[in-house]
């Protein structure tokens, strides 16, 4: 892969964020020198060359990470402000990540027109969502479907691997997608993070099919989004880059995004768990829970038909319906989608173990206020009348809000909060979890604090009794805790309880 510096300059003037260039300490608007290929972009300055187009991107960056790269041999860097470095190059920009943005799309020849891309959004679902969607249309492709998810992402169709982020800075988004079309992949789920959005990573990026999963308050910080407004914002963008859109009536101002899809000419469905007045809604199938019954007024999509799928809980049938009106977008067909549906499991979510004693063990990666409600209100509705021990922590640096959250929803469903930690970072595991137990208002509910996360859910399981149900949330099977800003090995909270019972 090659871009020269005339192509460069000519795709920041187009977008007008080009300032200026700095050649030997003068300053022009068009490029100085004569043109030269570049066969390399990098944020990083440990991986640089001479032929490397080197971004000084970032809240944090220091010049010193600039020096280290012209160390390295770097001649030419891209940044907001000039440096006083020794380098051949600077091109200044009005905005580097929207302009790594652009370069990296060029720089890897546009992969993306290449892919039917698909971009899940939502507070919650986009991983369940993502990975169903995966299933069905890796029925319809021969598994020909590259993802990249919160937890794992493929380029390949069939190899996953740990993800860094829920959505890859720029660089590395196209870099991946350029794989994924090398490697004969047709279609790309990607989950867009509000983050995405707010740090540019998918500026310039239309989505074939975009799906608006739901609405409600969190990554609220001050690293991350100052205000429910910002947040919600930022994951709207979805609408204004997508050519067609997949909308949940159910959630929060579904009139707003309603408005703002038809607004914007672009074709929309709508689903629902109960209003007949969606394009699609859901209804339960009588004996088995894990069975549906997808129901339409007039069926645009031929997609009327009874479904069944693997994981437990009301909200992954709110799920299912999603992918399948999707999947349809994106070429398949009712059949590959009850193919897909039969077949998809979604590591960490909704998964099951039995107590020896027959108390019921769900582990799921509710790490936000909606998922934790709807996780605690299904094991609540389906076993009335045991207690509800809940073993949560919350993220440390990020997500601040979520402390509070989870304490408003222990109050209102749990019965027992173990209180343990979860990606403490360099915050103090036991102070983040003192927070969410000053958020539960309930006294009725009983509180424990076990910092020690393997130590937390054996003790849950102690104290179970038949008619429990333990829900191990916000881990799911991730093999590490953000620990002092280090990924530490950790065993997973499925691994962790099944083992427990093993040797029980």
């Amino acid at each position: 892969m090659t871009i020269t510096l005339k192509e460069i300059e000519n795709l920041l003037k187009k977008e007008n964020l080009l300032k200026e260039f700095i050649y030997q300490n003068n300053w022009f608007y068009n490029l100085p020198i004569e043109d030269q290929s570049l066969t390399a972009l990098s944020y990083d300055s440990r991986n640089v060359n001479q032929e490397t187009l080197f971004f000084c991107k970032g809240l944090n960056f220091k010049e010193e990470y600039l020096e280290t790269a012209i160390d390295n041999q770097l001649e030419i860097y891209m940044s907001e402000n000039p440096y006083e470095v020794a380098s051949k190059l600077g091109i200044i920009v009005t905005d580097i990540r929207k302009a790594m943005a652009l370069i990296s799309m060029h720089f890897y020849d546009l992969p993306q027109e290449e892919l039917t891309v698909i971009g899940f959004t939502g507070t919650k679902g986009k991983t369940t969502a993502a990975y169903f969607t995966k299933f069905i249309l890796d029925d319809y492709t021969n598994h020909k479907t590259a993802m990249f998810s919160t937890m794992n992402t493929t380029l390949d169709g069939v190899n996953y691997f740990k993800s860094a982020l829920t959505t890859p800075e720029s660089l590395d988004l196209y870099r991946m997608m350029r794989e994924a079309v090398d490697n004969k992949m047709t279609h790309l789920i990607m989950e867009v993070s509000s983050q995405a959005y707010k740090l540019q990573r998918v500026y310039g990026l239309t989505f074939d099919v975009g799906i608006f999963l739901n609405i409600s308050p969190d990554h609220i910080s001050p690293i991350e989004h100052p205000t429910f407004d910002d947040y919600y914002y930022c994951k709207r963008q979805l609408i204004e880059n997508s050519k067609q859109m997949v909308l949940n009536a159910d959630t929060k101002d579904y009139p707003l995004l309603k408005e703002m899809t038809e607004a914007r000419q672009i074709p929309y469905y709508s689903y629902s768990s109960e209003n007949k007045e969606a394009d699609y809604y859901w209804e339960k199938e009588a004996g088995d829970l894990l069975d549906f019954c997808v129901e339409s007024t007039n069926d645009p999509l031929d997609l009327v038909s009874d479904y069944h799928i693997r994981l437990m809980g009301d909200f992954n049938k709110d799920n299912a319906v999603a992918s399948l009106i999707t999947s349809k977008l994106a070429g398949a067909s009712k059949e590959n989608g009850k193919r897909g549906l039969l077949e998809a499991l979604v590591p960490g979510r909704m998964e099951h173990l039995k107590h020896p004693n027959g108390a019921n063990i769900f582990v799921d990666y509710a790490h936000n206020y909606l998922s934790l409600k709807n996780l605690l209100s299904f094991a609540k509705e389906a076993h009335p009348e045991g207690r509800i021990i809940t073993v949560i922590g919350s993220t440390g640096e990020k997500a601040i809000s979520r402390r509070a959250d989870f304490g408003q929803v222990l109050s209102e469903l749990a019965d027992v909060a173990i209180l343990t930690a979860d990606d403490p970072a360099t915050e103090d595991p036991e102070k983040i979890a003192k927070e969410i137990g000053a958020a539960i208002t309930n006294s009725a509910v009983e509180q424990i604090i076990i910092v020690d996360r393997e130590s937390a859910i054996q003790h849950a399981i102690d104290i179970a009794s038949s008619k429990d149900s333990v829900i191990l949330a916000g881990k799911g099977q991730d093999k590490y805790q953000k620990i002092g800003g280090v990924d530490t090995p950790y065993i997973g909270d499925f691994n962790a309880a099944e083992n427990y019972l093993n040797n029980k």
